[in-house]
């Protein structure tokens, strides 16, 4: 999948590539699969402001995706979507029983391919199988946290896991971050990689563009006032301050752990920054 230059005809266009779309093959998603998304422009119940830089933006349908396919499904793909909430594919599919369903697309998955589901599935691309049917050293995503629970892992654009080791109950994957994490044999995987891998080379190319996709403007704190952030103030800059990177509520940031008491620690082999602090 290629990516789509622009003729330079604006100082916007000058630089700016786009998504190929040509895998898509329609642009009107089931009416039963869809769900009115309402903008909360970052706020939560009682208005206020809970995630910065959120607001505005196209309207959009979301896509009741299903990420838990349930075993023994024969499933024939339909059409290849587009999804405006998600940076991967959608494949419609049609099960043995008439029903649609939308399933994340991997890489080469095209119309009127089979998907499968279950332990007795072919240990072939797109199908969904236990980790425990599946052999080590298979790119795999769409991967569960608990049994039964659907897709939670790797799930984005070209992403893909691998399957390392068997330990008793539990395999071990290579994240796409480097990480390798214990995860339980019965929970299911798809095999492959997903699609629209070229996604993460598109660029921008303009500020109305992102204005578009929901996302306002971003302010350094050092811009900002002493009373704004706490790398605001002084004579305009940071350097010689000796303030160490901040949040503006004052975290720290670059390297300091934010991440504690999670249920799921126990689950993690080796850390993505392990590599790089032994160097």
């Amino acid at each position: 999948m290629a990516i789509q230059q622009y003729k330079p005809t604006t100082n916007g266009r000058r630089g700016m590539t786009s998504q190929d779309f040509s895998d898509i093959t329609t642009r009107k998603p089931v009416k039963g699969l869809i769900k009115i998304r309402k903008s909360t422009a970052g706020r939560n119940n009682q208005g206020r402001i809970t995630t910065r830089h959120m607001g505005g933006g196209v309207k959009k349908f979301y896509r009741l995706v299903n990420h838990q396919l349930a075993a023994g499904t024969v499933a024939m793909v339909e059409e290849i979507e587009y999804d405006p909430n998600r940076s991967a594919r959608l494949a419609r599919v049609k099960d043995q029983h008439g029903l649609f369903h939308y399933i994340l697309a991997n890489k080469g998955l095209k119309v009127g391919d089979k998907v499968l589901s279950g332990e007795d599935a072919a240990v072939e691309t797109s199908n969904r199988l236990p980790l425990s049917k599946i052999p080590v050293g298979t790119q795999v995503y769409a991967i569960e946290l608990q049994p039964g629970k659907g897709a939670q892992m790797v799930r984005s654009a070209g992403t893909k896991a691998q399957l390392m080791a068997k330990e008793g109950d539990y395999a071990q994957l290579k994240m796409p971050s480097g990480e390798v994490r214990r995860v339980r044999l019965e929970c299911m995987a798809s095999i492959g990689v997903v699609g629209n891998e070229q996604h993460q080379n598109v660029k921008i190319g303009s500020a109305g563009r992102k204005r578009r996709m929901g996302i306002r403007p971003t302010v350094r704190g050092v811009v900002m006032n002493a009373a704004d952030h706490p790398h605001g103030g002084g004579d305009g800059g940071r350097h010689g301050t000796g303030k160490a990177p901040r949040t503006p509520w004052g975290q720290l940031t670059l390297g300091y752990r934010t991440r504690r008491r999670k249920s799921t620690n126990n689950m993690i082999v080796k850390r993505r920054h392990d590599a790089k602090r032994r160097g």
